[in-house]
């Protein structure tokens, strides 16, 4: 398992790295090997990776609604 890092590495991670990483938390986490700590420690870092997927998502969803309004108008 790889070790925790803090949420300032989690914030340079592209959408698709905070996704590939994301889906590789909940696999580790669906294994169930891991221990009660390590299971905390994966969840918490499985949260920090969502937020960031979701920080990208409206990232991207404010990009196009401000292209659609300057094609607009």
């Amino acid at each position: 398992m790889n070790d925790v890092t803090s949420d300032a590495d989690i914030a340079a991670l592209s959408y698709e790295q905070a996704r590939d990483e994301l889906v590789r938390v909940v696999t580790e986490l669906e294994q169930g090997g891991a221990t009660l700590e390590q299971s905390i420690a994966l969840w918490e870092r499985g949260e920090a990776l969502a937020r960031r997927c979701e920080q990208w998502l409206i990232g991207a969803k404010e990009r196009l609604d401000a292209a659609r309004a300057a094609a607009e108008g």
